[in-house]
C-alpha cells in the first residue's frame, strides 16, 4: 500500500531529476574588430542585435585574445596557447626545427568540433579558417561534419580584386569557385552569403535531433575593407567630426555604462597621428569614407547575428543555445597613420582599403596599441554571452569584470556539453586544457585561476595574474601595470616594484620553456634587459625567429 501511495509522487518528480538537455553552442567570431566597436561597448556604430544579446546576456569587460588571426583561432579551437597548438604565428609561416611555429594544427591538440562531435553534437562551420589548411589541417579533417569556408578570409564579393587563394569557397572540403551559383545566388556579400549557410546547417542539426556546435568565423571587418555601396553611403558624413571627438564620445559612453573605470586615463592621441583639425578638407573626406566602409562592415555583421538569432527563435532553439560573440584581436592599425585607399570605388570589389592608425585608436578606446601587440589594445575583445536557459535572470544585462581568455572556452563548452576532453587522439598524446570553465562567472561567482594568463606574439610578450600585468613590446623593456587601477597602461610601475616584475618575468620564462614558445631574435631576455639569466633558471629551447614586427 505504501508503494502505491508513493509511486505517483515519484513519477511526478522524475522529470525534475533527469538532466537538463545539453545546450546548443554557437561561437561567432569577428575579425579585427576593436574593443569599443559595438554599441554596447561604446560605439556610435549601430549594432542593435548584438546590443540585444548583451542586454539579455552578459558582457565581459576584460576578455583576452592572442593579438592575431591564426593564433587566436588556434587557441579558441583547441583550448591551448597558440604555440602549444602549433600555431605560433600566421599559418603561412613554418619554421624549421621549430617547437611551436608549424603553420598547422599540431597532433598534440584536438579541436572543439572533435571533442563535441564525439559527445554527439552536430558540428558545422562557416567563414574563415586560417589554421593550416594548405599544410594538411582543414576544418573537414578536424571534426566539422559540415563546412562552408575560406582558407584565409578576405573574400567579400563573388568577383573582386583579391589574392588568388582567396577566390575559393570550400564546401565540405570541395573547392568551388567563389562566383559559382553553388556558393550563393547573385552578387552576394560574403557576410550574408555565409549567414545563409549557417541557417542551413543549424536547420540540419534540428532535423537530426542532435544538439549543435556551430562556428561562424566572419571575415569582416578585416582588410581590405569592403561593403555594398548602399551600406557605405548610409555612413558617409557621420565621421566628419573626426577621430579626436569620436574617441572622447566613445569613452564617455563607456564610463556611463560602467564598462571602464574613471580612474583609467584616456591616453593621448599617438604622436604619429595628426590632430583631426590639422587635416585638409580633402583628407577629412577621405578619412570619412574609410570609416564609413568599416562601419558598414560592422553593421552587416550585426545584421547577420540578428538573422541567426531570429532563426534560432523561430526553430524553438534560442533558449537553450549558448551563444558567445568575440573578436580575434584588437583594432588594426596597419596602413600607417592615415590608412590606405587604392583602386576606384573605395570599398567596392576592386578596391584595396586599410583603416589606419587614426581610426584604429578610436576602435580600441580607451586601450593602448593595436593588433599584433600584447598591450591591452591588441589583446582585448568584446565578449558577449547569451544563454537564457543557463544564465541566471539576475545576471542578464550585467557586466562581468573578471578577466577571461580564449583558453577558457574549451573547458566551458566541455562542461556545458557534458563532454569528455581526451588524453589521447589518433594515437597521439593530447596536451591538457589550459583554461578554466567560466560557469562560475556566469553565475556571478569568483573564478579561481591558479596560473597566470600568458601571451607571446612576434616577440611581444605579456602575463596577467590578478590585478598585475607584465608586458613587453618587441626589443623594448618590460613594463608593469596594476590593471585594476590603470587598464590604459599609462603608469609603468616597473621601477617601483622591481621584485614583482622580476618574479613575473621568470614565471613567463618558465611558461615559455614548457609551452613550445620559440624565441625571437633580438628579444630582451630578462626583466632587466639583456643580462644573463640567473643560474638554475629554465631556458626555452628552439631556434630564434627572424621575423618582422609590424607597427
Amino acid at each position: 500500500m505504501r508503494l502505491r501511495f508513493f509511486l505517483p509522487g515519484f513519477l511526478l518528480l522524475l522529470p525534475l531529476l533527469q538532466a537538463a538537455p545539453r545546450p546548443n553552442i554557437l561561437v561567432i567570431l569577428a575579425d579585427d574588430l576593436g574593443f569599443s566597436d559595438l554599441g554596447c561597448y561604446g560605439s556610435e556604430i549601430p549594432t542593435p542585435h548584438l546590443d540585444a544579446l548583451a542586454k539579455n546576456g552578459l558582457r565581459f569587460s576584460q576578455f583576452y585574445n592572442t593579438a592575431r588571426c591564426s593564433t587566436t583561432r588556434a587557441s579558441l579551437m583547441t583550448g591551448l596557447y597558440p604555440h602549444q597548438a602549433g600555431m605560433g604565428f600566421l599559418d603561412g609561416l613554418r619554421l624549421p626545427q621549430s617547437r611551436g611555429t608549424h603553420g598547422r594544427l599540431h597532433e598534440r591538440c584536438v579541436t572543439m568540433a572533435q571533442v563535441l562531435g564525439q559527445a554527439g553534437y552536430h558540428t558545422s562551420m562557416v567563414g574563415k579558417w586560417h589554421l593550416g589548411q594548405q599544410h594538411g589541417t582543414p576544418p573537414w579533417l578536424h571534426g566539422f561534419a559540415r563546412s562552408a569556408t575560406t582558407q584565409y578570409g578576405e573574400l567579400y564579393f563573388p568577383k573582386e580584386r583579391s589574392k588568388p587563394d582567396c577566390k575559393w569557397v570550400y564546401l565540405d572540403g570541395r573547392k568551388v569557385a567563389a562566383d559559382s551559383p553553388e556558393v550563393g545566388e547573385g552578387n552576394w556579400y560574403s557576410t550574408f552569403m555565409f549567414t545563409e549557410w549557417s541557417l542551413q546547417f543549424i536547420s540540419e542539426a534540428k532535423r537530426s535531433g542532435q544538439p549543435f556546435f556551430h562556428y561562424f568565423a566572419h571575415g569582416a571587418p578585416h582588410f581590405p575593407l569592403k561593403a555594398p555601396a548602399d551600406r557605405i553611403a548610409k555612413f558617409r558624413g557621420r565621421y566628419k567630426a573626426g577621430w579626436d571627438v569620436l574617441r572622447k564620445a566613445r569613452h564617455e559612453r563607456q564610463l556611463a555604462s560602467g564598462l571602464v573605470d574613471k580612474r583609467w586615463p584616456l591616453p593621448e592621441r599617438p604622436a604619429e597621428v595628426p590632430a583631426w583639425n590639422d587635416l585638409s578638407p580633402q583628407e577629412q573626406d577621405r578619412q570619412d569614407q574609410i570609416m564609413a566602409i568599416y562601419a558598414a562592415m560592422i553593421e552587416a555583421v550585426d545584421e547577420s547575428v540578428g538573422r541567426v538569432v531570429s532563426h534560432l527563435r523561430a526553430e524553438g532553439m534560442l533558449d537553450n543555445t549558448l551563444i558567445v560573440f568575440l573578436s580575434d584581436n584588437g583594432g588594426n592599425a596597419e596602413g600607417g597613420p592615415l590608412g590606405i585607399t587604392q583602386g576606384e570605388d573605395w570599398g567596392g570589389p576592386d578596391s584595396h582599403v586599410l583603416l589606419g592608425m587614426g581610426w584604429a585608436t578610436v576602435c580600441n578606446t580607451p586601450l593602448r596599441r593595436y593588433k599584433h601587440f600584447t598591450h591591452e589594445g591588441g589583446i582585448s575583445s568584446p565578449f558577449i554571452v547569451h544563454w537564457p536557459a543557463g544564465l541566471p535572470a539576475a545576471r542578464r544585462g550585467q557586466l562581468e569584470h573578471q578577466p577571461a581568455h580564449l583558453v577558457d572556452l574549451m573547458p566551458t563548452f566541455v562542461q556545458a556539453a557534458d563532454a569528455v576532453y581526451p588524453a589521447r587522439w589518433n594515437e597521439h598524446s593530447i596536451l591538457p586544457m589550459q583554461g578554466i570553465p567560466l560557469q562560475p562567472a556566469l553565475r556571478g561567482e569568483p573564478l579561481h585561476r591558479v596560473t597566470p594568463i600568458f601571451w607571446m606574439h612576434e616577440g611581444n610578450r605579456g602575463l596577467r595574474i590578478g590585478p598585475w600585468k607584465l608586458v613587453q613590446k618587441f626589443k623594448e623593456p618590460w613594463e608593469l601595470y596594476r590593471i585594476d587601477e590603470d587598464r590604459s597602461e599609462q603608469n609603468d610601475l616597473f621601477k617601483r616594484f622591481p621584485a614583482m616584475a622580476e618574479h613575473l618575468s621568470w614565471q613567463w620564462e618558465d611558461w615559455a620553456a614548457s609551452s613550445f614558445v620559440d624565441e625571437w631574435q633580438g628579444q630582451r631576455r630578462s626583466a632587466w634587459g639583456d643580462e644573463p639569466r640567473p643560474p638554475g633558471k629554465a631556458k626555452a629551447k628552439g631556434k630564434a625567429n627572424p621575423a618582422l614586427n609590424k607597427p
